[in-house]
């Protein structure tokens, strides 16, 4: 697959509707958008093209992403440039061709997954929480039954792997101290994967946090090594069909009940936050880390999306650039960026499991 690469100019002249129309395009994995030079009229009058365009568009830029440019970099799904800044569409990178290609070469590995990522994190931008958690669902769903996951989960399966046993104690635990709950996933031998007995037991605390009106405050961590693992990977592929699939993550999932406690709930992280685990605690109206915590969303490497609800909770904390960049790459984040990109609101030694 080849990858059509345009400078601003260029996408501000109209080069960007012929590309558009154009049937090789739908085999692109990828545009990129050179902003270096570009002026504040030229940058406004790019962004106003990107709209007819349907692929992840990547913008470069070797210098600073000021005023000039912010509008061109808003209407990409996400731009590489030297410097951090507050600037949400922007991460910045210490090697720009080094970065570029990295992203080009995940996105080709996956390139449904990846375009379908950023689909979705457009399309439910500006949705309330329950209207985004339906389209992430369907979407996922999608994919469900694309050659990508199936190609992963043809892999999966020739390790032989069992189905998970069932849990010997309860999988979350519920205790309370004057107005406070604490909800804490238990179990550390399968380091807290969001697999079906877990999700079916956060669910249950949860909706008895949202019927129970005398706890003012919700406090949720999890107990063992790591605050959780993500989806249990052994239990993919083994619901009954994708429909039903969709029904179970958006009716019976923990994200809708997460996003309606948020103003009560504080999620303690340590240890590996990946994939579910992210992307609930995301929801939180606040999220301690414990120094080690480190959080990673690698569903678009498995031909997937995030399907917990993170399309939704971790690009209103860090923005829907931010987010692709984490959900193509698959990239670690150690809990001092997370922190600075606004993943988590503070790092605390006490963050960890209780003794």
């Amino acid at each position: 697959m080849d990858v059509r690469m345009l400078t601003a100019a260029e996408v501000a002249g109209g080069a960007l509707l012929e590309s558009a129309l154009d049937p090789v395009s739908l085999r692109e994995p990828l545009l990129i958008v050179d902003l270096d030079g570009a002026d504040g009229a030229t940058a406004r009058a790019a962004a106003a093209r990107m709209a007819a365009w349907g692929s992840p568009a990547l913008g470069v830029c070797s210098g600073a992403i000021g005023p000039d440019l912010a509008p061109l970099a808003a209407a990409l799904d996400l731009t590489y440039a030297p410097a951090e800044t507050a600037d949400r569409s922007v991460v910045g990178v210490p090697d720009l061709d080094r970065a570029r290609t990295d992203f080009l070469a995940c996105v080709r590995r996956c390139p449904q997954a990846s375009y379908i990522a950023a689909q979705v994190l457009r399309a439910s931008e500006n949705l309330p929480p329950d209207a985004a958690i339906d389209v992430e669902s369907l979407a996922y769903s999608t994919l469900q039954g694309g050659a990508e996951f199936g190609a992963w989960l043809d892999e999966r399966r020739r390790l032989g792997r069992p189905l998970p046993p069932p849990p010997e104690t309860a999988p979350v635990l519920l205790s309370a101290e004057g107005d406070t709950l604490r909800i804490t996933l238990n179990r550390p031998e399968r380091r807290n994967a969001y697999g079906t007995a877990l999700r079916d037991g956060l669910v249950e605390a949860l909706r008895t946090a949202i019927m129970a009106e005398a706890f003012d405050r919700i406090v949720l961590d999890g107990a063992g090594a790591s605050f959780c693992s993500g989806g249990d990977l052994d239990e993919f592929g083994h619901t009954p069909d994708i429909a039903t699939a969709h029904l179970i993550r958006t009716r019976g999932g923990a994200a809708r009940l997460m996003a309606r406690l948020a103003d009560r709930i504080e999620v303690r992280l340590h240890g590996h936050c990946v994939g579910a685990g992210i992307e609930l605690s995301a929801f939180a109206g606040r999220v301690v880390a414990a120094p080690d915590t480190v959080v990673r969303l690698p569903e678009v490497a498995m031909g997937l999306i995030p399907g917990a609800g993170g399309t939704v909770s971790v690009p209103r904390r860090i923005g829907r650039w931010r987010s692709l960049h984490l959900f193509v790459t698959g990239i670690a984040l150690g809990a001092e960026q997370a922190r600075a990109w606004g993943l988590v609101d503070e790092i605390s030694e006490g963050a960890g499991p209780e003794a």
